[in-house]
């Protein structure tokens, strides 16, 4: 049974793991390759972090490995997809539709019922995204919209089946996942005719730190939380993702951007704190797997 204080830790790495996804926003911008060359790059990069981390290579993977892999690309291929097809406004707002699917997969595969907590969360959080996104939501992009909301589901797939997992090794699943998409992504890679410095700069730290060091961590977390509490925690990322705009641009959000944003944020901190401070029973390795 998991302590307060392994859920205080788990909490914790779960608002960092937020913070370094937020940061993809403002730097893939910056970098001048096509979308599956970053893909691959990035991957490929984030594959070398987990080799480090689990030291040894085992390709007997499980089913819920495979899935989960498989989920992991294909929200990243959505996802991508999308905010080519539609707003970014739009993809983002739709794939953080996510949570509605794991509470409709999460009951049935976890067995894992929300909490009265986290429906109060959810419902503030919806509202909250709708009012900061809503100046930039459009009905254009009907494609884009449809893949952005299988973008959603897919990265549902991924937490409930990183979730079945807690008693085994979810980072395996995040290998898997990354060196497939290293490979999707390589002859895009090899079709590159230039190489600057700063996109290299930029996709290695995104490879190490926003994927690899951020999956690392989610990994870890996930063990101790809830699939549905979890993914409450990570709708920061949104949220966070224009305030670095913001800091280094200068797009300053409207009133209701803001608005929403603060409904978020309280929305997150509130369930946090309950996650944080409650001792739910949750099958764990042992008291030193969060390090």
């Amino acid at each position: 049974m998991d302590t307060p204080a392994i859920r205080r830790k788990a909490v914790f790495m779960l608002v960092l793991t937020a913070a370094l996804w937020s940061s993809s926003g403002l730097l893939i911008k910056l970098v001048s390759w096509g979308p599956l060359t970053i893909l691959g790059m990035r991957s490929l990069i984030a594959g070398f972090v987990f080799l480090i981390y689990l030291r040894q290579v085992d390709l007997r993977f499980s089913r819920y490995q495979v899935l989960g892999a498989l989920c992991y690309l294909f929200t990243n291929l959505f996802f991508i997809s999308a905010t080519k097809l539609t707003s970014a406004a739009n993809a983002i707002f739709l794939q953080y539709a996510c949570p509605i699917y794991i509470v409709i997969f999460g009951a049935w595969l976890l067995k894992e019922k929300p909490r009265r907590a986290d429906w109060i969360a959810l419902a503030i959080i919806l509202v909250g995204l709708a009012l900061f996104f809503g100046d930039k939501l459009t009905f254009n992009g009907f494609y884009g919209n449809v893949l952005a909301v299988l973008s959603g589901v897919t990265f549902a797939g991924t937490m409930i089946f990183m979730r079945l997992q807690k008693d085994a090794q979810p980072a395996r699943t995040l290998l898997l996942g990354n060196a497939i998409s290293a490979l999707i992504g390589l002859p895009f890679m090899l079709g590159e005719t230039s190489f600057p410095l700063t996109d290299f700069a930029i996709l290695l730290y995104l490879g190490t730190f926003q994927i690899g060091l951020s999956f690392l961590l989610y990994s870890l977390a996930i063990k101790h939380i809830h699939a549905l509490e979890a993914n409450l925690i990570l709708t920061l990322e949104p949220i966070l993702n224009p305030i670095w705009v913001f800091l280094v641009i200068g797009e300053r959000p409207g009133p209701l951007a803001l608005v929403g944003g603060l409904l978020v944020l309280g929305a997150v901190t509130f369930r946090a704190m309950v996650s944080a401070r409650g001792v739910e029973a949750a099958p764990v390795l042992d008291h030193q797997s969060l390090g």
